[in-house]
């Protein structure tokens, strides 16, 4: 679970800056669950540059809360969750600072977007938000405030989550604040699980994902794994410390991501499957195919460039559509594209897709 927030401060000397609005949301990695949004009173003045970038004035904080109003609500909304945010360690600070001044030791794993887009999404011009999520057709709204920097930040997160293809380099990104992993029971872990259609991968304690399974109720799928007695099951069960899972919205994205993350991260109790590559190419060499989303306002594209499958992922406006670099960007690059055109190829010659969209040579 993360806690994605975005704090707008007073300026000030380092450690003396107060907090004048906080937004928390509250993500399981697929949509927002709880939220906290807030003006708070910082019982100071507020630096004029700051007032000129944000909107926020001293006026307008006279009558908010102030943070020690606020400080157990935002406690019960990041307790057991990762804070994410665009340069966590500014946030983290500000938060801490002021759980400081109150006597109490505020303690959480964190996340920073710009080091993880700077790793997932390379090349691009400039890592700010505001600049990052305009090149990727991200849309923005409020910028400066903790509302729509953070809602835009969600967005961003959930953009890299579907990125880091491998599973590592989220994980390796966290800094834990005790220096350590805390197993949590796969009891637990199996009643979040939702009853979708999906991708799950079983991790052991370093975070390695020794398992992937996939099904249309991926919860009844991790159930049935962790009730067997094959000798193999009970491996995996004596391993497994955490369950993760992704959303697929559909058949052919399901069987993508399945058989792809197989071939890169060669869990160590799959069985690994040998593909017959496709033989015929397909009746266009440039196109997009596009299917439904997990959402209902969003598309699954696969992009074939080339007559080879170049990339997939999910768009939300269809101005990423209609954009080929804006795409590009948004997209995870396929590496088995071999794999990919056979999966591809073979769905195709037995079911529908939403829309195909032929691109120019």
């Amino acid at each position: 679970m993360y806690a994605i927030l975005d704090i707008e401060t007073t300026g000030g000397k380092f450690n003396e800056e107060g907090i004048t609005e906080i937004a928390i949301y509250k993500f399981d990695g697929h949509e927002v669950v709880d939220q906290f949004i807030s003006l708070i009173n910082p019982e100071k003045p507020i630096q004029e540059f700051v007032v000129k970038l944000t909107g926020i004035n001293n006026k307008m904080l006279r009558n908010a809360p102030k943070f020690y109003e606020v400080a157990k609500r935002i406690v019960e909304i990041t307790k057991n969750c990762i804070l994410v945010a665009h340069n966590s360690s500014f946030d983290y600070r500000i938060l801490r600072t002021e759980f400081n001044r109150l006597g109490f030791d505020f303690e959480r794993n964190t996340l920073c977007t710009v080091e993880l887009s700077q790793a997932l999404i390379q090349n691009q011009p400039s890592y700010s938000l505001g600049k990052l999520t305009k090149s990727l057709g991200i849309p923005i709204t409020d910028r400066h405030r903790a509302t729509g920097d953070a809602l835009a930040t969600v967005k961003l997160f959930k953009l890299l989550l579907a990125k880091d293809d491998k599973k590592s380099i989220i994980q390796n990104a966290i800094k834990y604040f005790d220096k350590r992993l805390e197993k949590e029971k796969l009891k637990n872990l199996i009643e979040e699980i939702p009853t979708v259609l999906g991708v799950f991968y079983v991790h052991d304690a370093n975070g390695k994902v020794i398992y992937i399974g996939k099904g249309k109720n991926i919860k009844s799928e991790i159930n049935n794994l962790f009730i067997k007695t094959s000798r193999r099951s009970v491996k995996i069960q004596e391993r497994a410390i955490s369950v993760s899972f992704e959303k697929t919205g559909n058949e052919l994205f399901t069987r993508l991501k399945y058989y792809l993350e197989l071939e890169n991260l060669a869990p160590k109790f799959n069985f690994k499957k040998k593909f017959k590559h496709a033989d015929e190419d397909f009746n266009n060499d440039n196109f997009l195919l596009i299917d439904k989303g997990r959402e209902v306002e969003e598309h699954a594209v696969v992009l074939i460039e080339n007559n080879q499958v170049k990339s997939y992922g999910y768009t939300s406006l269809a101005y990423q559509e209609n954009n080929i670099e804006i795409l590009k960007s948004v997209l995870t690059t396929i590496e088995h594209s071999e794999i990919a055109k056979t999966i591809t190829k073979n769905f195709l010659n037995r079911n529908k897709v939403k829309k195909i969209v032929r691109l120019e040579s």
